[in-house]
């Protein structure tokens, strides 16, 4: 039975396929060309009588930087528009300098800052005017140059004035200081350019990630005369990295929660469910017994096999040659439901054994969900065979009505009163007995068969106390002939699963056939 509770609004709709496969191409047509632009900055660079004297032309270092820039912000884009096509990101996403604190996390407890932290503050996203900054740092002069662009970044204005290179590093996390100062050792000594993300820690406590793009420029005796470097703040796009990766962990996590619980709600359902396949004989051992029973029974799944309802069947021998027949479905999937199928199925079991008429039964079930720590609804059917008398004792809690077969003929029992179990405290729950026949066949169903709609009875049974027909119902007493005409329960029941195959369901469901022999 599905849940009582329904969603107010559909779910959001993933992207058309189709829209993020043209923004793909246009990532990648971009790249080409960005491509082609660095290529013709590296020539013109090759073109220069000198490039590695200090007067180099700063003009060309800052396209070729721009385009370093550029190039890495457009695989971060085919990379994450590639994500999300693919529905679920990859199992490694792209790791910035320290998965422990993430861009725009607090920083108060920071040492080895240039200043005494505030408390963090949430990090505004940067204006597009200050998103890319410049600085020179000569050494032959100790002359700083910053763009107002880089002050910006870092928080800082120009009154306060640049940074040196043996301040800047004091700026930095801690844990990413080693990574910066090998890079500048690099550059500075080695001649090597500059790669490097970083987190920098401003006046106001706010934590931000630059990525910086930067190489010697050399004299003309190759020593090292300045340092040139491009700034990017990549804050946002790493902020948005680490809220992928969360929500990928946490789909993850979800998905192996739903697993978990898919296979116990599976075993729990194995567990409580009647162990016996095909047929069955009640009473057994004995062919000749008056009105003995031929019984069957099936579980259908829903079309999302991972919905395991708490549908439930059983048949079982009384003390004194009675015989127990039940079918319920209690509302929601997965453990929960088959827990509270398994309390009470259990409970009927017992009942029935100590002698408890289906009405009263039936009341006492009531009681027994209203009173539990999770509530829920469910609708039941418990019927009492006595094989001497072929006298059927039944009562039902909002449940479809057992069909009668006979002669050809399909029906639906006139139904006693009987609302859900756990709508109301103290409800009353009526029952009818009705005499059987040799030959008669009985099919007990729960509601998931074929979704509900409003359709009147007809046949034996059908008289004007009778409710609106189940749909599930109307299906199964279209089968007739196919029932006349089978040798066995079991029979019957191959019928039924045959004839409900031709549509997909959305809840799962049981069906228990019951024969009267002659």
């Amino acid at each position: 039975m599905a849940s009582y509770l329904h969603a107010d609004r559909s779910a959001p709709q993933p992207p058309d396929r189709g829209t993020l496969d043209a923004l793909i191409t246009q990532a990648r047509t971009l790249r080409g060309r960005l491509d082609a632009v660095r290529r013709g900055a590296d020539a013109d660079a090759e073109a220069e009588p000198d490039p590695g004297v200090a007067e180099a032309d700063p003009r060309t270092r800052w396209r070729r930087a721009l385009c370093e820039l550029a190039v890495h912000q457009l695989d971060d884009l085919g990379s994450q528009l590639d994500q999300l096509r693919e529905g679920m990101p990859p199992e490694t996403p792209r790791a910035w300098p320290s998965a422990d604190q993430p861009p725009g996390e607090a920083a108060a407890d920071t040492p080895g800052a240039a200043y005494s932290a505030a408390r963090p503050s949430e990090e505004p996203a940067p204006s597009r005017s200050d998103r890319v900054g410049s600085a020179e740092w000569n050494l032959l002069t100790d002359e700083v140059s910053w763009s107002p662009e880089l002050y910006g970044i870092f928080g800082r204005t120009e009154r306060d004035g640049p940074l040196s290179l043996d301040e800047l590093p004091s700026w930095v996390v801690p844990e990413d200081q080693p990574a910066l100062a090998t890079a500048f050792t690099d550059c500075l000594v080695d001649g090597r350019a500059i790669d490097q993300e970083f987190r920098l820690v401003r006046p106001d406590g706010s934590v931000g990630t630059v990525h910086l793009v930067g190489e010697p420029v050399l004299d003309g005796d190759g020593s090292t005369a300045s340092m040139w470097a491009v700034v990017r703040d990549v804050s946002a796009l790493r902020r948005s990295e680490h809220a992928v990766r969360q929500t990928r962990d946490s789909l993850q996590r979800e998905r192996h929660l739903a697993r978990t619980e898919h296979r116990l709600a599976v075993e729990l359902q194995e567990a409580v469910l009647p162990p016996w396949r095909g047929s069955l004989r009640f009473p057994q051992g004995d062919e000749r017994t008056t009105g003995a029973l031929d019984l069957a029974a099936h579980y259908l799944p829903s079309a999302s096999s991972s919905l395991i309802g708490g549908d439930w069947y059983d048949a079982m021998e009384l003390p004194g040659g009675a015989t127990l027949l039940t079918a319920g479905d209690l509302t929601g999937h997965g453990v929960t439901a088959t827990s509270g199928m398994a309390m009470l199925l259990g409970a009927v079991r017992g009942m029935a054994l100590a002698g408890v008429g289906p009405g009263a039964l039936m009341g006492h079930l009531n009681q027994l969900l209203d009173s539990t720590a999770q509530p829920s609804l469910g609708s039941a059917l418990c019927c009492r065979y006595e094989p001497r008398a072929r006298a059927l004792t039944w009562a039902q809690a909002g449940h479809p009505a057992p069909l009668l077969f006979r002669g050809g003929v399909g029906g639906v029992l006139p139904r006693p009163e009987g609302v859900l179990l756990g709508v109301t405290s103290g409800a009353a729950y009526g029952q009818r007995t009705v005499e059987l026949q040799p030959g008669d066949l009985l099919v007990l169903h729960t509601d998931g068969l074929a979704p509900d709609d409003a359709l009147r009875p007809s046949g034996p049974g059908s008289g004007p106390r009778s409710t609106a027909l189940h749909a599930g119902s109307a299906r199964l007493l279209a089968l007739a002939d196919r029932f006349t005409a089978a040798d066995s329960a079991q029979e019957c029941v191959r019928a039924v699963a045959e004839a409900f195959a031709d549509r997909e369901r959305e809840d799962d469901a049981c069906v228990l056939v019951v024969r009267v022999t002659s």
